[in-house]
């Protein structure tokens, strides 16, 4: 098998729509779809407004993901929204495809840097992502994209993720219209620093449950209260409570 490839997980069954009902918050969601990401051998997902053409960046399109935030980075940093065959096809399709890193490669090799960005992903276990198109209520394209090693997802599989694509973003969309307002839509790191604030540990507290520096955890509370327009991380607590971001 070579590296990077993988057997795709069968389709597990049970009730996922009336657990998705269920969820009441961002957070909940959250767990939700890190909980599907490994039982379907996935590394990780997102949840993104397709971005419009003469978008330069994916960070302002993403809902809620458990991507390393330096590939985010480094993929923003490339400006690769502008050489993504995935990115175009979302805009055109309602079917699920999937995308190898060979073609990532072949698509945009000529960006400065890009050798650098393929090595990242391949230190995080990204070698190919599947991609799940959704829509809003207002019919603005979304997607729901898995990332993990390559393998071909058994067509009930695929059907399976469709379905859970479809109504984990349409509870999305009842709890929060975050779609319509990217600057409040937190990152997972984000959240679990809110949370673990929310719950009154400190900022040194939080940093070593998650196994982060102090410094960069203030940094992450810093950036959520500037997302949600709060003068401070308690404001941004209540904030986050009364949307629906954490539990």
């Amino acid at each position: 098998m070579k590296p990077g490839t993988a057997k795709m997980s069968e389709p597990r069954g049970g009730d996922f729509e009336t657990e998705i009902a269920s969820l009441e918050t961002q957070f909940d969601i959250l767990r939700y779809m890190r909980k599907v990401t490994e039982l379907f051998g996935f590394r990780s997902f997102l949840i993104c407004a397709v971005p419009a053409p003469e978008a330069v960046r994916l960070a302002p399109s993403s809902i809620l993901s458990s991507l390393p935030a330096d590939i985010m980075a480094r993929y923003d940093s490339l400006s690769l929204v502008e050489f993504s065959s995935g990115i175009r096809r979302l805009r055109e399709t309602t079917t699920p495809f999937a995308l190898t890193l060979e073609t990532w490669e072949r698509e945009s090799a000529r960006a400065e840097g890009f050798a650098d960005y393929i090595a990242l992903l391949k230190e995080n276990g990204v070698f190919q992502a599947s991609y799940f198109p959704v829509h809003g209520p207002d019919g603005s394209r979304a997607a729901v994209i898995w990332f993990g090693p390559a393998a071909l997802v058994p067509m009930l599989a695929t059907m399976e993720l469709q379905m859970i694509s479809i109504h984990v973003y349409n509870r999305l969309s009842a709890i929060q219209a975050v779609w319509k307002t990217g600057s409040a839509a937190l990152s997972e790191r984000e959240v679990q620093c809110l949370s673990w604030t929310a719950a009154g540990k400190t900022s040194a507290e939080i940093a070593s449950i998650l196994g982060l520096s102090e410094h960069t955890v203030n940094h992450y509370l810093n950036h959520v209260a500037k997302k949600l327009d709060a003068v401070n991380r308690t404001q941004a607590v209540v904030k986050a409570l009364k949307r629906g971001l954490i539990s």
